[in-house]
């Protein structure tokens, strides 16, 4: 996967039909999935993911958009005639969405979440220090230091990885504040993508949001402080949703087990 799409069709579908055999014991007549997409998925890549669904094996595949597989998740009335906002963040990409009525009034969808964050402090530690870290490493930087705000207490780590000028292994110490200045281009993008979701937003829609906040999700509303830098950013209340990992997940799970509720909410297909 790159950027919340099929980047391999071939590990892709392996990877698929392991899925289907761990949970399918003896024959399983019925192989329904519902995939999770990101909202600003192409036709092309709408019919890229139901290829590789229907070749490893599923016998009818419905696409839900992230953003709304995370809104379920995480227990919002989707059917309610309210507005609410859920920002998603992910590994490729950042979904935005204000849902009302079953449906996404507006959406917002860019291809900057952790995997650029993670990409940022890798290349800021080939500028600033000189030395080639893996994404293992920076991934582990983000979690244990990165942060959107000014930390109570700001923290100083060892930071292992190879000299760029002569190869061989070295360690360096960096702070959490370069940290987040590495982080700073990314977050400013998906604030940005907020602010413009709200700006598109029907007014009746946007005295809900006032109301009820933002709500974080996925892997990225746990980076320190981003709850705090989008609340001084958009006025709002902003709420991180519990357990925000594996919200989307959960939603599309919920949307499998009760179709005939939740058909309102997939993605409808455009094949004739």
């Amino acid at each position: 996967m790159k950027d919340g799409v099929i980047a391999d069709f071939e590990i892709a579908e392996g990877m698929l039909r392991e899925f289907i055999k761990k949970i399918s014991v003896g024959w399983v007549p019925s192989r329904r999935i519902v995939v999770s997409v990101p909202s600003g998925i192409t036709e092309v890549e709408k019919r890229a993911v139901r290829d590789s669904a229907e070749h490893a094996g599923a016998k009818e595949v419905h696409l839900l958009a992230e953003p709304m597989a995370s809104a379920i998740g995480i227990g919002l009335d989707v059917d309610a005639p309210v507005g609410n906002m859920v920002v998603d963040i992910g590994g490729g990409t950042t979904e935005i969405a204000v849902i009302a009525l079953s449906g996404i009034v507006n959406e917002e969808s860019i291809r900057v979440a952790g995997d650029e964050m993670n990409n940022s402090i890798i290349q800021f530690f080939k500028r600033n220090h000189n030395i080639l870290i893996g994404e293992r490493t920076a991934e582990a930087i983000k979690c244990e230091v990165g942060s959107a705000m000014p930390l109570k207490e700001e923290i100083t780590i060892q930071v292992k990885g190879r000299d760029l000028v002569n190869g061989v292994p070295k360690t360096t110490e960096v702070s959490s504040v370069e940290i987040r200045e590495a982080l700073n281009e990314p977050i400013s993008q998906i604030v940005e993508a907020v602010k413009v979701t709200l700006e598109r937003t029907p007014p009746e829609l946007s005295a809900d949001i006032l109301d009820r906040g933002i709500m974080l999700t996925g892997g990225g509303a746990l980076l320190k402080g981003l709850d705090e830098r989008l609340r001084l950013e958009t006025s709002l209340p902003v709420h991180v949703a519990e357990d925000p990992l594996t919200a989307v997940v959960r939603g599309t799970g919920k949307v499998l087990e009760d179709l005939k509720h939740y058909s309102k909410v997939l993605i409808k297909s455009k094949r004739y």
